[in-house]
């Protein structure tokens, strides 16, 4: 199945060479672009893409509103920015984004952020994914209505320390379905829309120590 991506940024060079890196991939295709996030959504609506590449700074509408909008749309949206703010992230993955990349990462890690993405999985830059997480571990979580079985909190560890599900298969001796499972009902329990969502809680309860 191809994977169909819209790519927003109010700099014509960027989309282009994002362009070219995407294109590039035999699994994924570029069907639209957008100049700013007005644009964006209704290009979204227009050409209904699987992933979203969104800049977080655009005229009209940025691209945290962007998130917001279709945060309850089939879409997913992954940051790409040059701006490494935590304040920025921390926003982006609390508005639904699927991922948060700078743009200065390599082809290999945007690509893999948009095959994530559309697996429902989620990518944060490994520059700046344990630091926000770590930032958030002096809040304190919330207690759940239905607790976690000690299995699903191996889960939520592995989750929060950027395992993805083929690895906590291979760490836990499970299959990956039944990885899948797990994360599911996490979601459920804890009321996240993601595996960003996961892991902020993990480090908000403590439970990575």
């Amino acid at each position: 199945m191809t994977i169909r991506v819209l790519l927003a940024d109010d700099q014509e060079l960027i989309r282009a060479s994002l362009r070219i890196i995407l294109d590039d991939q035999p699994d994924i295709t570029v069907v639209a672009e957008a100049g700013d996030g007005v644009e964006a959504i209704e290009q979204v609506r227009r050409t209904s893409p699987d992933v979203c590449l969104v800049d977080i700074q655009m005229p009209r509408l940025d691209g945290l509103g962007v998130a917001r909008e279709l945060a309850s749309a089939r879409t997913k949206v992954v940051m790409v920015t040059t701006f490494d703010l935590d304040e920025y992230v921390h926003q982006a993955l609390r508005c639904g984004a699927a991922g948060f990349v700078l743009k200065g990462v390599g082809p290999s890690l945007l690509v893999e952020a948009v095959r994530a993405a559309h697996a429902g999985d989620a990518l944060i830059s490994p520059s700046i994914a344990v630091r926000l997480l770590r930032r958030l571990a002096h809040r304190g979580g919330r207690a759940l209505a239905h607790p976690l079985t000690a299995r699903e909190a191996e889960v939520v560890r592995a989750v929060a320390q950027g395992r993805t599900n083929q690895e906590i298969a291979a760490e836990l001796f499970l299959s990956v379905s039944t990885v899948k499972g797990h994360v599911s009902a996490v979601q459920a329990k804890l009321g996240v829309r993601n595996r960003v969502g996961i892991a902020a809680w993990a480090w908000e309860s403590g439970v990575m120590g």
